[in-house]
């Protein structure tokens, strides 16, 4: 089989749906073999036999937030992949909620799972990648991290440090081999977004360029070309996914 990522080893956290299970997806009919990472381990081992008939994509329970949890999701994969060569870190969540109204639980969860889970899957992931001299990390920061939105002061902080500790893991690990780049997606079509109201979610549409929201797959086309040599001389990156919102 010939594919951008032919006989590469990936994990991809909070791939059980969405943009995380189009990534997943993608990365195996490119020749890849995934790991799919979730919280619910039944969920993800059934996205592992949704997406590869032929052994190349497992299920791993994992809480992103917890250190012993995502170290032994990397050493999963590299027991029965034999390696590492791709990180996606994606699993996030919403707590949507005004300054006022916000609760600091609702804060430190969006937090700890964005921030705190990407930070550990970095430096879990690093520590298998830096050894064997190569390896694509790539983070899922957001366009709101860019430019804020209201009712969302935790996942803007969230995906704004994502951008920062993307760019100092990029300058730590360049010289061992190791590129870490980021992807901020804009309005795509998930479950998350679709639970919007329809007049906010069509407003948010009219103010994009191309007059429409993207969809998981374009954002996981971005992941792919992160992941490959295609992408060999670039490090600490902020790719853009949006439409041309925020140009």
């Amino acid at each position: 089989m010939s594919g951008l990522v032919t006989g590469k080893n990936a994990i991809v956290t909070g791939a059980a749906q969405g943009i995380g299970f189009e990534i997943a997806k993608l990365l195996v009919e490119q020749g890849a073999s995934v790991t799919v990472v979730d919280l619910d381990q039944d969920r993800a081992q059934d996205a592992a036999r949704r997406l590869s008939g032929s052994g190349r994509a497992i299920g791993h329970g994992c809480d992103v937030t917890d250190e012993d949890s995502v170290s032994a999701a990397v050493a999963a994969a590299v027991a029965h992949f034999g390696g590492l060569d791709i990180l996606v870190n994606n699993a996030g969540i919403t707590r949507d909620a005004s300054l006022r109204k916000m609760q600091v639980a609702d804060f430190e969860a969006v937090v700890n799972v964005h921030l705190k889970g990407t930070w550990l899957g970095v430096r879990a992931a690093a520590d298998v990648m830096r050894e064997a001299g190569s390896g694509s990390i790539i983070n899922m920061s957001s366009l709101s991290g860019k430019s804020g939105n209201p009712g969302q002061s935790n996942y803007s902080a969230a995906k704004a440090g994502i951008v920062g500790l993307t760019k100092a893991a990029a300058k730590e690990l360049a010289h061992k081999g190791v590129r870490v780049n980021a992807i901020q997606p804009g309005l795509i079509r998930t479950a998350m977004t679709e639970a919007m109201p329809p007049e906010v979610f069509a407003a948010r549409e009219a103010d994009i360029p191309m007059k429409r929201a993207g969809e998981p797959r374009e954002v996981a086309g971005a992941a792919l070309f992160l992941a490959s040599d295609l992408a060999s001389y670039m490090t600490g990156a902020v790719l853009e996914v949006g439409g041309g919102r925020l140009m």
